[in-house]
Parts: C-alpha cells; sequence; structure tokens
C-alpha cells in the first residue's frame, strides 16, 4: 500500500509560496509558505500536517491495542503539539507532546497509561519520527 501527496513550491524561501495535495483529494492545493510555517499566517505548514498525522495515528493505535484488551472506547482526543526550533544552521522538529484524553467504560488510569504509551512508542508515525515524543493521556469522567 502506497499513500500519495504532493508539494508545490515557486520562488524564493522568504517571498515564494507553494501549495500542497493529496492523492485522496482531502488536500487540494492548500497554501503554506514561509509566513505560515514561521509567523502564523493563513494556510498550512508542514508540521501541523505531521501533527494531524501522528494524532490521527496515535489515535488508531490505542483504538486497537484497547480493542484487543476487550475494552472499546467511546472516544479517543488526540491533540499533537510539534516544536519547531532553531537547530545547528536552521531548523529541526525537536519534540512532539502527544495529549490524549478518551472514554473507556471499565478501564482504570493504570491500564490506560499503560495501552496510551504502547500506542505512542508503536503508531507508525511515531517509529518514523527521531524527535522526542511526550505523552500525557487522560481517562474521561
Amino acid at each position: 500500500m502506497q499513500r500519495n501527496a504532493s508539494a508545490h513550491w515557486e520562488g524564493g524561501i522568504k517571498q515564494g509560496e507553494g501549495s500542497v495535495s493529496t492523492d485522496s483529494g482531502v488536500l487540494q492545493d492548500r497554501p503554506y509558505s514561509y509566513d505560515t510555517r514561521f509567523n502564523g499566517g493563513k494556510g498550512t505548514n508542514p508540521e501541523e500536517l505531521l501533527g494531524a498525522a501522528h494524532a490521527g495515528c496515535f489515535s488508531m493505535a490505542l483504538a486497537k491495542i484497547l480493542d484487543d484488551q476487550g475494552h472499546r472506547a467511546d472516544s479517543i482526543d488526540t491533540q499533537a503539539g510539534v516544536v519547531l526550533e532553531p537547530k545547528g544552521n536552521g531548523f529541526g522538529i525537536t519534540r512532539i507532546h502527544l495529549d490524549c484524553t478518551a472514554e473507556v467504560p471499565g478501564l482504570d488510569a493504570e491500564g490506560f497509561e499503560t495501552a496510551a504509551n504502547q500506542a505512542k512508542d508503536n503508531c507508525l508515525i511515531s517509529q518514523v519520527v527521531s524527535a522526542d515524543i511526550s505523552l500525557d493521556a487522560h481517562l474521561a469522567g
């Protein structure tokens, strides 16, 4: 299985602009630029796209682990904070922090934390990212 995405860029780094798209069409020519990446401008950026991918991957991995343990989640909400900061002569993604709150009937906090840490360590996005990945896992209720 292969999933495809593409990026188009025109111009120099600070004045240029580009767009990203996915073959599924969910993202179609979504704008990104130096301003959207470093100054909070309107549009997307690679770091927020990575965060969305990581939050989604983690949530699905956690759902599978919980299902395998006989605990079906009513809901799993995950936020991923991707930290981009100066590193060497440029920038690097140095940390990703996952914050997850879930409703899982019949599961205690210790069991949930164990499952969440397994998901953090084993979700496919975690496996390809070399940044430090931290996690706060909370059972709702």
